[in-house]
């Protein structure tokens, strides 16, 4: 029988195996250990967090920074655009046609050419209008002559023509006068003859014939005198002062007629100088497209387009003074106050934030389309506080309206609240329960609630109330006062 005898080398591996037995005994010992600490700090953060037998997730109350912002997208454009205007009159339906505009985006100088427009219809109607102009001239001039000769026709009746008439009636009244005198006295002495018997009562008769004609011929002589200076004088007088009237009349029409055609004449000169449109300032060139509500292109300012008088084909936007072009929607337009600051945000200068501030809020909505449904927005204008010369306009832009800023506000997540009948309440927890609390709110922002009164820094709050209904103790709260129509078709409480 053979005895088996354990040497030193045996009882070094049976040290070293009970060795490693110990140590993996200690580590698992302390794994034990490392988990149960590990459970205990969660339970506690979870009992800090969260109900242990429920789903209910809390939230503290906390102070700090507030702001009540509306964000919105909007387009650059100039506050001081200069609005290059067509002021061609159209001459046909359709407008004016552009034979030539310079390229968009130019940087142009006072004075340079910004835009050529079709004239030839005027360059016709020019010429037409200078004949008119001269036919007219020439009426004008024998107007003017006709008015002098009825003038020069009124002194030469003066002067000539009456005067001549009266010496000649003059004389008839002298030799008149003389013939009667001569009848007279042959008729004295044939009476004195027929007296004596010498002569005889026929040659008496005779005599006495010559003077009863002599003194109607003197009678005569006299009327025609008298008529020629108390009714025919004063008759042609007025017959040149009428042709006078008339004729100074018609001059006067005609040189009006004739001025007319002249101005006309030079608002067809100056129509041919305005289709050359040069710059009236520095600036750089944009042109007025223009789209309809669907985003469609209903004009693009090119080469063979046609403009109406008095449409805008150019603007040159003044590059220190930029401001944004935003629609707000109806249901924040309330919020927006002149004044207001805002921080904006380019879509193509992402790495800057500028600041700005709301300089005007348009008291109408916007025309809207059929995509648009029932919703208004209100248009509203952002001044730019030193803006750099990258910006442009047309570029889109961010803005962000601060509509209330607050370094230290007491505040909860909007989520925390519960409204009913105009008052709001949250649900505190309270060691291992939940209170009902009421609270006075402020302004809320997308994320949290300004709490005027009700609730303290640190106390947790029910982040989903409306989940625990049971556990919300709400009081009998009257009802709302409904809103009441008056006479003039308002409403009030």
């Amino acid at each position: 029988m053979t005895t088996l005898t354990r040497g030193p080398s045996h009882t070094r591996h049976r040290s070293l195996a009970v060795r490693s037995r110990y140590f993996l005994l200690v580590l698992i010992i302390l794994l034990i250990v490392a988990a149960g600490i590990g459970g205990m700090a969660w339970s506690f953060f979870q009992r800090e967090r969260a109900e242990t037998a429920g789903d209910i997730v809390f939230s503290p109350v906390f102070r700090g920074p507030y702001e009540h912002i509306v964000l919105e997208q909007g387009q650059v454009e100039s506050s001081t655009n200069v609005e290059i205007r067509c002021e061609v009159k159209s001459r046909a339906a359709g407008g004016t046609e552009i034979l030539w505009v310079i390229d968009e985006g130019t940087r142009v100088k006072k004075g340079e050419k910004l835009v050529s427009l079709d004239q030839s219809a005027l360059d016709q109607e020019l010429v037409q209008q200078q004949i008119v102009c001269n036919t007219s001239h020439a009426l004008v001039i024998e107007a003017e002559n006709t008015l002098r000769v009825a003038k020069i026709g009124r002194i030469e009746y003066l002067e000539g023509t009456f005067r001549k008439e009266e010496q000649t009636i003059q004389s008839e009244i002298f030799v008149a006068e003389e013939n009667l005198r001569r009848a007279q006295l042959s008729f004295q002495s044939t009476e004195r003859l027929a007296a004596k018997g010498i002569v005889t009562s026929l040659q008496l008769e005779g005599d006495q014939f010559a003077v009863d004609k002599a003194k109607n011929e003197l009678e005569t002589a006299r009327i025609k005198l008298e008529v020629l200076r108390k009714y025919t004088k004063e008759k042609t007088l007025k017959q040149f002062d009428s042709d006078i009237a008339t004729a100074a009349a018609k001059w006067e029409a005609e040189k009006k007629s004739h001025q007319l055609e002249m101005e006309k004449l030079e608002e067809i000169e100056e129509q041919i100088e305005k289709c050359t449109i040069v710059a009236p300032v520095d600036g750089q060139v944009v042109y007025a497209n223009i789209h309809d509500h669907h985003g469609s292109t209903e004009f693009v300012v090119e080469a063979g387009a046609s403009v109406r008088e008095r449409q805008v084909i150019i603007r040159l936007p003044d590059p220190t003074k930029m401001q944004i072009k935003a629609t707000i929607n109806e249901s924040r337009i309330s919020l927006i106050e002149v004044g207001m600051p805002v921080s904006i945000e380019f879509d193509a200068i992402r790495e800057f934030t500028f600041r700005g501030e709301v300089t005007k809020v348009n008291q109408y909505a916007e025309s809207g389309s059929w995509r648009s449904g029932n919703i208004k927005k209100y248009a509203t204008w952002i001044s730019i506080f030193d803006p750099p010369p990258e910006v442009r306009s047309g570029m889109n832009a961010e803005v962000r309206i601060y509509v209330e800023q607050t370094e230290d506000a007491l505040q909860v997540p909007v989520q925390a609240l519960y409204e009913t009948k105009g008052r709001f309440f949250c649900l505190v927890k309270d060691d291992m329960q939940c209170e009902t609390c009421e609270v006075q709110v402020g302004s809320s922002n997308d994320n949290s609630m300004t709490i005027e009164t009700g609730l303290e820094e640190g106390q947790l709050v029910v982040m989903n109330p409306r989940s625990c209904l049971d556990k919300l103790q709400i009081p009998v709260l009257p009802d709302e006062e409904p809103l009441v129509e008056t006479d003039n078709g308002a409403t009030r409480d």
